[in-house]
């Protein structure tokens, strides 16, 4: 058996980019209380009560407001369990995603 010798070039790719991030909004309703709202924040976005508090109130008088921004996949993941949980206490909280720009 001959014995050879084999180079291997081994390309790195250093273009990496840092993903997209996502706003996950919340949107005002009329049924959704704010006790839920506080308690969503607090417990899938880990904001402290203060802020959940905050959020909540800008929800109620802006309509709607951004609550966090995260790379896509999480963002996704946290609006899906928000959603889900709402659902099983019968809120109709929309949860919405928008590219950071």
């Amino acid at each position: 058996m001959a014995n050879s010798d084999t180079a291997v070039k081994e390309r790195v790719n250093t273009n990496l980019r840092e993903p997209s991030l996502y706003k996950v909004i919340y949107v005002n309703d009329d049924a959704t209380t704010m006790e839920f709202v506080v308690d969503s924040l607090m417990s899938v976005f880990g904001h402290s009560q203060e802020v959940s508090e905050n959020l909540t109130m800008e929800i109620h008088n802006e309509g709607q407001s951004v609550v966090a921004v995260l790379p896509y996949e999480i963002a996704e993941q946290k609006g899906l369990e928000v959603t889900t949980m709402a659902r099983n206490q019968g809120y109709p909280l929309i949860v919405k995603l928008e590219e950071d720009i």
